[in-house]
């Protein structure tokens, strides 16, 4: 009698600020979800940082804008990336490479990743071309300055930047009549 084993599950870590989530991170997403059976999309918990969206926010927004692809997951993590790649149980770290200019950090860390965990790989995906010269920072700064961010950054996340400058605005205005 042959008993066979469950094959293991594939899990990929995609991790990132996402602040905010662009096409480019949706494509890099997309595609990765139809190569591995889970990527969990891995917010970055970084308390020096000042981002346009909290932690929830971008938690949030993420889940929304894949709520229907069920093994696309949203977390959030701080410290090494490996360790929480090792909570996960995962396999691969999906990195994206807009251009050549992200290769050599990117390389770094994957090697270093490799030397701290031998057994997760670390996979690299190019955005399609469209999205290739798109950064978040990018976004924000177009974005805050009046430009168009239409087809660089999902509908859900042009809604809420619009939202956000609102808020932003309001806040400074009722600060000024203090």
């Amino acid at each position: 009698m042959s008993t066979t084993q469950p094959t293991p599950s594939r899990v990929a870590v995609y991790p990132g600020t996402f602040d905010p989530l662009t096409n480019g991170h949706v494509d890099i997403i997309q595609r990765g979800s139809h190569l591995f059976d889970e990527i969990v999309v891995a917010v970055l918990v970084n308390a020096e940082k000042a981002p346009l969206f909290s932690v929830d926010e971008r938690v949030a927004i993420i889940q929304d804008v894949f709520a229907e692809r069920p093994n696309v997951q949203v977390d959030t993590f701080d410290g090494l990336l490996v360790d929480y790649a090792r909570r996960k149980r995962a396999t691969a770290i999906v990195r994206g490479l807009r251009a050549v200019s992200d290769f050599e950090y990117e390389f770094q860390m994957a090697l270093m990743n490799r030397r701290l965990e031998a057994e997760i790989e670390t996979v690299f995906m190019m955005p399609a071309e469209q999205y290739t010269y798109i950064s978040s920072r990018l976004i924000k700064e177009v974005f805050m300055l009046g430009a168009p961010v239409s087809g660089l950054v999902p509908p859900l996340v042009e809604d809420r930047l619009h939202a956000k400058q609102a808020s932003l605005r309001h806040g400074l205005a009722h600060s000024r009549k203090a």
